[in-house]
């Protein structure tokens, strides 16, 4: 069972006495959130939200708990009625968590499905010592996946998940069909040869370190300066609350989060007190392969940030299909779940739709 804190008085008492904040450019949406809306959105959640709702809700999926190691892994595990089916295993990023893929859920009932609530992530147990980069959270799934008699899967990710979907495809081949990605690793980006890239990509390292140098700089201080963010945003609901809403609207499509869905994903960093353990795959930089040769689905998504060219992820992928979406976008799962699970449908055929 997912173990979950609830909503308090104190929470709502805090945003019922919050310090209104005023700055010149309320009303310029490129400058973050703030302004009427975003405090009509604080006002709702001090009064009128229910998280209980959705706590039973969240509660109510097939939870497990699986030990690697000194580590305790929860992860949502959706059991098809075929016992030879294919398994899937659905890896979220940040600054969302399992629900990502709530909407995924009832689409994909004829497979095997296991969501790992990443370790400091919310929903997960709490992380207390340093070191858990992308990496470690790699073997930690494999040896999940393991215990649970999974010996062959597809991998379906974006973000933080996409880049642990890569190490673990590049560190078991023999374990990963096929990959279902919604994004190439960022951090790629950085360190890829122009001069090497095929010509519809050659410009694309650049238009990263363009985007990164605009909009990155949450990166910067998550990776260098955790502590210090980890006491505003712990301390601060309201301050969570603008840290993670300027995400969900900026890197997905147009109404693709009502408040209430705002305010749950929200609900779910502050009640599990997980945003200071997040920052984690920033702090401790991946170790990535040059290249992972398991053959791979691109999904990509027109409201994304920063949408790879196929001659892009051709460079570091196997990349066998490559899907463009006129809608959806960073969280493509929740945004667009019949697309998205088309795709992770392809990519089971492209692995050989085997079962583990």
């Amino acid at each position: 069972m997912c173990m979950l804190i609830h909503m308090n008085d104190e929470l709502r008492e805090r945003l019922r006495h919050r310090r209104r904040v005023t700055v010149p450019w309320s009303d310029d949406p490129t400058r973050g959130v703030g302004g009427a809306t975003f405090d009509a959105l604080l006002d709702r959640w001090a009064n009128d939200f229910d998280w209980s709702v959705h706590e039973r809700r969240i509660d109510g999926l097939p939870w497990r708990s699986v030990r690697s190691g000194d580590t305790e892994l929860r992860l949502i595990h959706q059991r098809s009625a075929y016992p030879d089916a294919p398994v899937v295993v659905l890896l979220h990023g940040w600054p969302d968590s399992v629900l990502r893929f709530e909407r995924v859920l009832p689409l994909l009932t004829d497979f095997h499905l296991v969501v790992p609530a990443l370790p400091g992530f919310p929903f997960a147990p709490p992380l207390t010592t340093p070191g858990m980069s992308a990496n470690r959270i790699a073997g930690i799934v494999a040896d999940a996946l393991d215990q649970l008699g999974y010996g062959r899967y597809t991998l379906s990710a974006g973000d933080v998940g996409g880049i642990v979907a890569e190490i673990l495809a590049a560190e078991h081949p023999d374990r990963v069909a096929s990959l279902h990605l919604t994004n190439v690793a960022l951090r790629r980006a950085a360190t890829a040869d122009p001069a090497r890239l095929a010509p519809d990509a050659a410009g694309y390292p650049a238009q990263a370190g363009q985007w990164s140098r605009a909009n990155g700089g949450f990166v910067a201080e998550q990776s260098t300066r955790p502590n210090t963010l980890a006491v505003a945003l712990g301390d601060s609901p309201a301050g969570l609350a603008a840290w993670i809403t300027e995400k969900l609207q900026a890197w997905s499509g147009e109404g693709a989060f009502t408040p209430d869905d705002i305010l749950t994903w929200v609900s779910a960093y502050w009640t599990t007190g997980a945003i200071a353990t997040s920052f984690a795959t920033y702090v401790e930089p991946p170790a990535l392969a040059p290249r992972v040769d398991t053959p791979t689905v691109l999904s990509v998504f027109a409201d994304d940030f920063l949408p790879a060219p196929r001659g892009y992820a051709e460079a570091f992928l196997n990349v066998r299909e490559y899907v463009e979406h006129p809608a959806g976008g960073h969280f493509a799962a929740w945004e667009q779940p019949e697309a998205y699970a088309a795709d992770v449908r392809r990519a089971i055929e492209l692995g050989g739709g085997v079962g583990s």
